[in-house]
């Protein structure tokens, strides 16, 4: 990936306060609250720019700041651990600051439900608090002892699990505290309640008691993690670290083991981490001055702004649209994510498309299997019984033709008759070891499930390259296809995405690739109706194939299709219009229409036609 230019020139800036700014946080209705070391917030209209109130009451500064998902909260922490939370829509304190802890508060979030409030200090402690009406104040319910400071803490998103099977088959609801400390994150758990098949008893649209989540579940990482966002339905967390690790990684709720390498980028503390409104991208706030848009299906860097210091804090608009941040210039400043920050714009840039077709045109003559065209032809044309037949008359005329066998074993597996393609494979490296041969042995070994030893025919092929670049480069992508159709998903995965960071590799290749596959992720994440799952897959998709639009890769990369009998003539737009049903199905309807749009801006009139009767067919 070419090196990106940090952007300096923000859309607009706020300026009010008198030193440091130190968080944002967004409220419903088209405004943001900020806090600053001057000791004061400042409540502000977005659509104007105005600063509609300044909200005076803490006597140190301010450390902390935290909105409630329903706007109708705003909560506060300073150096000397007292707390103040004020009305959402006249920034009017509710009570006098109180008291609630020994040290800085350093972290303060809402349930996602808005009924409770957490508090994190330098005391070592995260406190649990709840309004009550009937004093009008938040009382403390709740304090945990954390053994270390507490650097940022954060309420999942409703999570639900399943256990038993049948009648006695049980959805439980749960609601995770993630706390950071110097030494650990720890991950806190609280049943909110479950339902049966005979008993419902809890419903997760009508229950309104605040979540304390108290037993003590899982404890990751290692210490100084600053910040903390949970994506989608709580099915990753993911944290940033100081400057000793500036890193951002993200953990698997499921098992709490990490997900893949640590993003890179940062080389100072990451202050603050922000996930966009629909969960496909990540803000990060740095010691180093700068803001790194990441995009969370690949982990990649797609954007750098650059403030004159330090960034403290960063958030999304709620409209998906910009970014806000705030730091040691005292300003907030919003930053566009506009189509030239997303990959779906790369067709667009020349650049890019000139690199893309030239290594297309220089992959055109390359074949890393010598067929008879008229097999190749059917193999490309999916008339497999021809091409048999005609790998049979050379098989009749010589009974010892290695590559005929090889072939005909490719045939067996486009078909999935994998007993008579090892067969087929076996007999072509038994008369004469082959690169075809190994291949073949290897997709069939693949198919049967038998991973190993595919592995060992895999190696054996390499045997047969002559060292030449290509041939090694194409190898790999077979032998990593052949592992992920063995269900070896997550190994097939981490190839691409090592091969794509190689020198002097074949680019076009790689995203059709990873396009195929991640495709296939989401489908079989569709079929197991994890909508938000699929997203992610699809996403991926559409980022990796952005550079294919247009591009003839069912000419130039027609391998792909003789050995595995995919329709790259369709890829993108595939790709594309799985991501707008995965989007529909996961509820994000406003991005679903995006897609949608985006989609018929660049399509001809018969897949128009295709598009508008499948969406149609779900309404």
């Amino acid at each position: 990936m070419a090196a990106l230019i940090p952007n300096t020139t923000p859309i607009r800036a706020f300026e009010d306060h008198g030193d440091r700014v130190i968080a944002v946080a967004a409220l419903p209705d088209e405004r943001m609250v900020t806090a600053s070391y001057d000791r004061m917030l400042r409540l502000w209209d977005l659509k104007t720019d105005i600063v509609l109130k300044k909200m005076e009451g803490h006597r140190s500064r301010v450390r902390s700041l935290a909105a409630s998902p329903d706007g109708k909260w705003i909560a506060s922490g300073d150096e000397s651990g007292e707390l103040i939370v004020r009305d959402g829509k006249t920034g009017e304190p509710l009570n006098q600051a109180i008291k609630a802890h020994d040290g800085w508060i350093f972290s303060l979030d809402f349930s996602s439900n808005s009924m409770a409030l957490a508090s994190g200090s330098s005391d070592t402690t995260t406190k649990l608090w709840t309004w009550r009406s009937s004093e009008s104040t938040w009382k403390e319910q709740h304090s945990l002892s954390c053994g270390g400071i507490v650097r940022c803490i954060r309420y999942s998103p409703y999570i639900t699990t399943s256990s038993g099977s049948g009648r006695h088959h049980r959805t439980n609801y749960h609601v995770l505290l993630a706390i950071a400390t110097d030494h650990n994150v720890q991950i806190y758990s609280c049943i909110l309640g479950y339902n049966t098949n005979y008993n419902c008893n809890y419903d997760p649209n009508h229950d309104f008691n605040p979540p304390f989540p108290t037993d003590l579940m899982a404890s990751i990482g290692g210490g100084f993690v600053n910040s903390l966002a949970w994506t989608g339905k709580g099915s990753w967390l993911l944290s940033g670290s100081n400057g000793a690790d500036p890193t951002i990684r993200a953990w698997d709720t499921s098992t709490w083991q990490q997900v893949g390498d640590p993003w890179k980028g940062h080389f100072k503390n990451i202050h603050a981490i922000s996930l966009n409104p629909s969960g496909t991208l990540l803000a990060s706030a740095s010691h180093d001055n700068r803001v790194r848009l990441w995009r969370l299906s690949d982990r990649q860097t797609i954007a750098i702004f650059k403030h004159s210091g330090e960034v403290n804090c960063v958030m999304f608009s709620a409209d998906d649209k910009s970014i806000l941040s705030g730091g040691a210039d005292k300003k907030i400043l919003e930053w566009p994510i506009s189509l030239d920050t997303l990959p779906e714009d790369g067709p667009k840039d020349s650049l890019m498309m000139e690199q893309a077709t030239h290594q297309a045109q220089g992959y055109s003559d390359f074949k890393i299997l010598s067929m008879n065209p008229t097999v190749r032809n059917a193999c490309i044309v999916g008339d497999l019984p021809t091409a048999e037949k005609m790998l049979n008359l050379d098989l009749y005329i010589n009974a010892n033709d290695h590559t005929a066998y090889a072939h005909r074993a490719f045939i067996m597996a486009r078909r999935c008759n994998w007993d008579q393609s090892l067969e087929d494979a076996v007999q072509s490296v038994t008369i004469q070891p082959s690169l075809a041969g190994h291949i073949s042995q290897g997709i069939a070994l693949s198919g049967k499930k038998q991973v190993l030893a595919a592995r060992i025919s895999f190696d054996l092929a390499s045997m047969f390259t002559n060292r030449d670049s290509m041939t090694n480069h194409f190898l790999f992508l077979i032998k990593t296809i052949a592992l992920f159709n063995a269900n070896e998903h997550q190994e097939a995965m981490i190839r691409i995405g090592e091969l794509a960071t190689c020198p002097n590799v074949d680019p076009v290749a790689c995203r059709i690739v990873e396009t195929y596959l991640r495709v296939q992720l989401g489908n079989i994440a569709l079929d197991g109706g994890r909508h938000n799952e699929a997203v992610e897959h699809f996403t991926a998709a559409v980022n990796a194939s952005s550079l294919l639009y247009k591009l003839p890769i069912h000419l130039t990369y027609d391998e792909f299709v003789v050995l595995f009998g995919w329709d790259l003539k369709s890829l993108w737009h595939t790709a594309n219009q799985q991501h707008c049903y995965a989007l529909f199905r996961a509820g994000s309807l406003r991005a679903a229409i995006e897609s949608y749009q985006f989609i018929m801006d660049k399509t001809d009139e018969d897949m128009k036609a295709g598009l508008r009767a499948g969406f149609t067919a779900l309404k």
